[in-house]
Order: C-alpha cells, then structure tokens, then sequence
C-alpha cells in the first residue's frame, strides 16, 4: 500500500482526534453552584416535603443544564424545536429545557487541509503527483451548517478536485513556471463552490510537485543548455559593446594626435612598472620619440639597427 493511500485512510481518524473538545469545568462549576442555589432557595422558603425537594432538584439541575458557553472563536447553531432558530456565541447564552438544543459549534478561525493529486495527467500528458494546502474560514455558520452535513470533508473534496481539474487544463511548464497563476485558478475553483456553504477560500498553496525521474532528467539537460546559451549570448552581447567602444576610441585618437601619443606613453608606463625584463615597441614609436629619448628608447632603437648590420 502507498504512502499517500495510508495518509488517506487515516486522515479522517486524525481530525477527530484533533477537534476533540476538553472538558469545560468551568461551566460544570457554575451549573453546579446555580443548582445549589435553587434548592437552598426551595430550602429556605418552601415547606419540609422530599417530594418536593427532590422536584426541586431536578428543575435546578435541568435548569442548569441549559447554560451553555462559547468561545470568542465559536459558534453555536440552536434549533428550537427541530427548527432553525439562531447563532449563539461568543460568551454564555441559556436554552430553553426540552426546547431548544445546540445542534453544532461551528469553529471560525482560519484553518489548513491538505490535499493532493495523485498521478494526474498535465495538459501535455505528462504524469504528475501534487500536494498543496488550501487554508479557508467559514464567514457563515448558519450555512455552513446547514448548507452541508461535513462542510470540513466538503472542502477538501472540492479542492481536490479543483487541483484534478487544473491540472488537465495546464501544461507542465505552465505548472513549474507559473504556480502563483494556477493556485490562483484552484482557489476561484474552490470558492466557487464553498461560497453557497458560507466558507471562503483565502489561498492555495502548493508544497510538493513530482515528476517522473526520467522527466527530471530530460528538463536538466535543457535547463543546462539554456544557461549556456544565455552565456554565449551575453559573452557575444560584451565582445559587440568592446567593439564599439574601441570604435569611438579609434574615432577620438584619430581626431587628437596628441591625444594618441599619451596614450601610447601610458601602455608604456604600465608596462615598465609591471616589470618586463622586455618590452617590443615599433619602430614608429621610437622614431617619433627619439629625439627625446624618452624611457630610452633612442638607445634601444640604436642597439637594434647595429645589431642588424652584423
């Protein structure tokens, strides 16, 4: 059995385990202090019968029984005789005995349910299995209560099936590419169909997506060679911006002579503070230079022609 099949069959048995109430000894407290109460009345005021004290006793603790409490985040749906009556909560509130009942709490707050895809076929047919979280709140307890007999089973049904449904309808690298655009679209989806339930969708998220392995390793290859082509580009992009900044170099020397032979003193400079034992500079330079004999290039250049008439 898989993973996911034992997380679903046990799913269930975990939410009811979770929303389990704790005892409220609080109102056990009050309900018995006020039925102490009415028999110490009944005690005090009435005659010295048994019969009558245990009436007494158990109109007191029917009465009591009818203080009920809700907390700031709960609702209580009352029916009265059978019939919708109102929404009690938050705080204490009192029924009438034998007439009114607190059918349902209905919880408020924002909540999380998980639910995921298993093995669903993207637009382009490719195999995928997706886990998400859809958090939600109910905005109407009376609907929700009686819109729906599960409203919390109700929601994770409907999200799944939204999940399915988007899925079908996407291609995978819409899928990997665009996850904000298809939560989006699950949670239109589900609140579609929440919203006659008095529940509202806040978002969907989407934790996990898998693929198959041999589908992983084809989009690695293409995710690599697509990172060396944007390399290439950029390298072609720098080599066409040199060029055209030696472009506008080569337009500026040519205007300036000046301007030109600083700048072949500086490569010059440069090149003895970095220490060459050698330097090849053309003829051209040294003839220009020579009569000032700058960095002694008049005497390499003298050097060289002897040299050469050996």
């Amino acid at each position: 059995m898989k993973f996911s099949k034992v997380k679903e069959a046990f799913q269930p048995a975990a939410k009811k385990i979770r929303r389990r109430r704790k005892p409220d000894y609080a109102l056990f407290l009050i309900r018995l202090i006020f039925a102490g109460i009415a028999v110490g009345v009944v005690a005090v005021f009435g005659p010295w019968q048994p019969g009558l004290y245990i009436a007494a006793l158990a109109a007191a603790l029917l009465l009591a029984s009818s203080i009920r409490k809700t907390y700031e985040w709960e609702r209580a749906i009352v029916l009265r005789l059978g019939k919708f009556h109102k929404v009690r909560g938050p705080g204490p509130y009192l029924l009438i005995p034998l007439i009114d009942q607190a059918a349902r709490l209905i919880d408020i707050r924002i909540r999380v349910t998980d639910f995921y895809a298993q093995e669903t076929l993207t637009g382009d047919s490719v195999t995928v299995n997706v886990d998400a979280f859809c958090f939600w709140l109910v905005w109407d307890p009376q609907k929700a209560a009686l819109e729906v007999e599960d409203y919390e089973e109700a929601v994770a049904l409907a999200s799944k099936a939204a999940l399915r449904d988007v899925i079908s309808k996407n291609d995978l690298t819409t899928f990997l590419a665009r996850g904000d655009l298809i939560e989006k679209q699950i949670q239109e989806e589900v609140e579609r169909q929440t919203t006659e339930w008095g529940i509202t969708v806040q978002y969907i998220e989407i934790t996990d997506i898998q693929i198959p392995q041999e589908l992983q390793d084809s989009l690695s290859r293409m995710a690599q060679a697509e990172r060396e082509k944007k390399g290439r580009v950029l390298l072609a992009e720098a080599e066409i911006e040199i060029a055209r900044k030696l472009e506008e170099a080569v337009a500026i020397y040519a205007a300036d002579q000046g301007a030109l032979k600083l700048r072949i003193l500086s490569i010059l400079n440069e090149g003895l503070k970095s220490g060459n034992s050698m330097m090849l500079v053309p003829n051209s330079i040294t003839d220009e230079l020579k009569t000032k004999d700058i960095f002694g290039l008049a005497a390499l250049n003298e050097l060289k022609k002897q040299e050469e008439s050996k």
